[in-house]
This record gives C-alpha cells, sequence and structure tokens, in this order.
C-alpha cells in the first residue's frame, strides 16, 4: 500500500517479447581476418545475441578472406557486416557493433511496443 512502482531499466525495455517466433533467428557475421576490429565486433554481436535474443538464434561467423564465396553470395563489400538470413526479409546492419538498440532496431528484431 503506498508503494511506488519501479520504471524499468534500460534492459528491460530493449528485453524482448516473451513469446516465441516461430522459426529461429539467424544471423551471419562478416569480419575480415583475426584484427582487434573483428574480434570487438564478435564480441559485440555474441553480446547481444544472448543478452536479447536467448536461446533462439544461430550466428556464424565468416572470415571474408577464409571464405569469399560466402561474402560474395550474400553481396558483402564492407566488414563487419552483421545479416540476419532468417526470419525473412533479410536484413544487413553494416558498421559499428556497439550500439545494441541500432543493431536491434535495424535488423528489425525490437519486441512489438
Amino acid at each position: 500500500m503506498g508503494e511506488t512502482p519501479l520504471k524499468p531499466s534500460e534492459e528491460e525495455t530493449l528485453a524482448p517479447c516473451p513469446k516465441e517466433p516461430k522459426e529461429r533467428i539467424k544471423l551471419r557475421l562478416y569480419v575480415t581476418g583475426a584484427s582487434a576490429r573483428s574480434g570487438r565486433a564478435i564480441e559485440s554481436v555474441k553480446a547481444l545475441c544472448e543478452r536479447y535474443l536467448g536461446g533462439r538464434y544461430d550466428l556464424e561467423v565468416v572470415d571474408i578472406y577464409q571464405q569469399p564465396d560466402l561474402a560474395e553470395v550474400d553481396h558483402i563489400v564492407v566488414a563487419p557486416t552483421l545479416v540476419r538470413h532468417q526470419p525473412l526479409p533479410l536484413r544487413r546492419f553494416v558498421g559499428d557493433l556497439s550500439d545494441d538498440q541500432r543493431i536491434l532496431g535495424r535488423l528489425n528484431l525490437l519486441p512489438a511496443a
């Protein structure tokens, strides 16, 4: 009685909807070699996936120097690039992978309001 409701933290605000999607989220991250920038991109995307997508995603990391055929199939010209293959339609995020909210929004992974 008389208690003030708690305000949701930023993390709770960005949390995914509790409804399970029909399909798993399939992501492919393109990087360039074993550079520090590639390492940061991989860690950022893995942390984002664990924080917001839980166990409902598959992440494949592709080095465009070692697998140029995959980069060609996805028309990758810049790295790092994160591609959402499923659910369709295909979505891409190119560049700085440190802003979770921008990535989730661009890849259409934010929960419905």
